[in-house]
């Protein structure tokens, strides 16, 4: 059994939300597929901020996350965030595969990436006209 096992692209493609016009996933779900903490991340994140531009990272706005939020069915229990998370585009998640430097963050990567290039590809893809 691999590392990348668990990487199902269903499960990915079910973490893609879209903010600001652009694909992104959250810091936490990132995490997840990169079997790291949250915090973790966020700290290797810090540490290597120049590797992160706007393009590639922002945090979201508190309307957006509460926006996004409401579309999660959660728990009302203690707990929770105390900040709004940091999101990541394709380009983002790709270079955060590079950042954390392991081999299930780097296939977590490579297939994060390919699920969010697979719908452009259909859509860049000339259709032949029926019959």
């Amino acid at each position: 059994m691999t590392e990348t096992t668990s990487l199902v692209p269903e499960k990915i493609a079910q973490r893609i939300h879209l903010v600001r016009g652009q694909k992104i996933m959250l810091d936490a779900d990132l995490a997840a597929l990169y079997k790291v903490e949250t915090r973790t991340l966020v700290q290797a994140v810090k540490r290597n901020l120049r590797r992160f531009p706007q393009d590639f990272m922002f945090q979201l706005t508190d309307e957006e996350w509460g926006a996004l939020r409401s579309q999660f069915v959660t728990s009302k229990g203690r707990g929770g965030r105390r900040y709004a998370p940091y999101a990541f585009t394709e380009h983002g998640a790709l270079m955060l595969s590079r950042v954390l430097g392991s081999s299930t963050a780097a296939a977590a990567g490579i297939m994060v990436v390919r699920n969010s290039v697979q719908p452009r590809d259909v859509l860049a893809t000339p259709q032949r006209p029926a019959a």
